[in-house]
């Protein structure tokens, strides 16, 4: 008697582009003197000639830096033909909080175009950032795509794909005109090819590269020739960061505080920063802890030489037990 046979075939793994290699690691969680829990993750420094300066873990491998690829979408944005500056263009790249001015503004924009709100193919969502979403909730109000903190982006996407009478219903497919010229700034930014596309928690394409890469990436944004695309859009996040994040949020602080500085995080704890002199970082905690994104940032920053208030204010990140503090989340490198 032949043996029985499964109902379904069975399933392969899936794939990972993450390394095998135990990740160093990069922030500790340190509750009344007692190590409790560890952040690993992979993280790299360049220099101001762009070489390696330090690498912590496997920093060559694919990894999807989230909405640290914002500013590539909207220099993309740009290319295809799209004339936005200021506050604008900050918005286009930005992971807003969804405070009142964020969702004023990406009104405006949809109003400029001939956009319809209803067009917005970003999930509806409640602000970013807890403080508003708390007083959005009490005022009656409830989640949407204008609401979601990736909405300047999508709108800028539509508006250019109005303007050049490119199909709107499909703006978010991979082989759509305008995501094809996303795809080539992000290689030409990083410097390498994208290693994988996939889609983002906003719905929009989403391409891989290593944090090398990323890092690289910056600093081709930070010091770019006055005019270009990638220069003009990290002129406007430099000079409008409150629109590329929120009024309490780190990105807007380093932005304000340490002039040249370009900065972008992403979801799944990713980070990126470049300085006006060249050097930049990048970097992933592997479990995706943003509690942890803070402290490494404030580590990093410092190894680089940034120093002051702002960088002690952006490496808080305190642990509570009965409502007082009992302990922190530090750098462990």
């Amino acid at each position: 008697m032949s043996a029985p046979q499964p109902s379904q075939p069975p399933q392969s793994a899936p794939t990972s582009a993450l390394s095998p290699v135990v990740p160093p690691v990069l922030a500790e969680v340190v509750r009344s003197g007692f190590v409790e829990g560890r952040h690993r993750g992979d993280l790299v420094v360049l220099a101001a000639d762009g070489a390696v300066e330090l690498a912590l873990g496997e920093v060559t491998a694919p990894v999807f830096p989230r909405s640290a690829n914002k500013p590539m979408q909207a220099a993309g944005v740009l290319r295809a033909g799209l004339d936005l500056a200021g506050e604008r263009l900050a918005l286009a790249a930005a992971s807003h909080s969804g405070e009142s001015f964020h969702r004023d503004l990406v009104r405006k924009m949809l109003d400029e175009y001939g956009l319809d709100p209803a067009q917005l193919q970003c999930p509806a969502d409640l602000p970013l950032d807890p403080e508003e979403r708390d007083i959005h909730l009490a005022s009656g109000a409830v989640a949407d795509p204008i609401t979601m903190n990736c909405s300047g982006k999508h709108t800028a996407m539509l508006a250019v794909c109005a303007q050049r009478g490119w199909p709107l219903e499909t703006y978010l497919d991979p082989e759509h005109p305008l995501q094809r010229i996303i795809h080539r700034v992000v290689e030409d930014a990083a410097g390498e090819p994208v290693a994988a596309v996939g889609t983002d928690g906003c719905g929009a394409p989403l391409m891989a590269i290593s944090l090398v890469g990323l890092a690289r990436a910056f600093r081709t944004f930070a010091g770019a020739e006055p005019g270009t695309p990638e220069r003009r859009v990290a002129d406007a996040m430099r000079a409008h960061p409150e629109y590329v994040a929120g009024t309490r949020r780190p990105d807007t602080w380093l932005m304000r505080e340490v002039p040249g500085t370009l900065s972008k995080m992403g979801a799944e704890a990713v980070q990126a920063v470049a300085l006006p002199d060249g050097r930049a970082l990048a970097f992933k905690v592997e479990d995706g802890a943003t509690r942890a994104l803070g402290p490494v940032l404030a580590r990093a920053l410092t190894l680089l030489g940034v120093e002051g208030p702002v960088v002690d204010r952006i490496g808080r990140a305190p642990l509570l037990g009965g409502g007082r503090e009992v302990g922190e989340i530090r750098a462990a490198f």
